[in-house]
């Protein structure tokens, strides 16, 4: 059965029916003929005429903030910029040929799965422990719905890894947007998966044997250094 969407019912009178009564917006008036009560009646009305307009501008008012602090947060976030300095959050950038020929897979296959302005990829160590790897990818675009963005991606990677688990939201730091981490398996074992997402920016972490918390810590600190507005 179709439903119609409109918001009212046609007005056709039943076969053999009396005519529908016309309401208006007077009242029925039992004493038109008391000019006191007459009076008393047109006052309650316009109080309530008042409120009524007083109510809607209150909503209105507020819809109006609301949507002014969503367009004010895409201008502030829109021109952002990320840049993969030598040295970030205690990590150093490795530039050796493997480590390039891997940055530069993860980034090309980020960039079929979302239209980037500019995209990159990068491989740190933590100099104390060459054997956790942090490899960071993503770029910078202009999303509408950040976190909805954010969490389409994490699909996609659960496509390539394999199922993204315990994914929740950390604190995105004095730069907003916001911030996830979740754990998956791959070939060296489980390893957590980060990635944080503004109105100008969206970038995914691998990081190979740390727990979330660890790897959402150390994403924000990372971003703090690699994203300026």
């Amino acid at each position: 059965m179709s439903v119609m969407s409109n918001g009212h019912l046609s007005e056709r009178a039943v076969d053999g029916a009396p005519e529908p009564v016309d309401l208006t917006d007077e009242p029925i008036r039992l004493d038109a003929g008391d000019p006191v009560a007459t009076s008393e009646r047109r006052a309650v009305r316009a109080r309530r005429r008042r409120i009524v307009w007083l109510l809607a501008a209150a909503v209105g008012i507020a819809g109006v903030g609301a949507l002014g602090n969503a367009a004010w947060r895409v201008v502030q976030q829109q021109d952002a910029k990320v840049t993969t300095p030598t040295q970030v959050a205690g990590l150093t950038r490795d530039d050796s040929e493997q480590a390039r020929s891997t940055a530069d897979y993860l980034r090309n296959g980020f960039a079929a799965d979302i239209e980037l302005e500019q995209s990159f990829g990068a491989v740190y160590r933590d100099p104390a422990d060459e054997g956790r790897p942090v490899l960071i990818f993503g770029g910078t675009t202009r999303l509408w719905q950040p976190e909805r963005d954010l969490d389409s991606l994490f699909g996609l990677m659960a496509d390539e890894t394999g199922r993204v688990n315990g994914l929740r939201s950390y604190s995105a730091g004095r730069l907003g947007g916001v911030l996830k981490c979740g754990t998956t398996s791959g070939v060296g074992g489980e390893f957590a998966v980060c990635g944080w997402a503004d109105h100008g920016s969206v970038v995914m972490g691998l990081f190979p044997d740390q727990p979330a918390v660890e790897a959402g810590d150390l994403l924000r600190k990372m971003r703090e250094k690699m994203q300026t507005r």
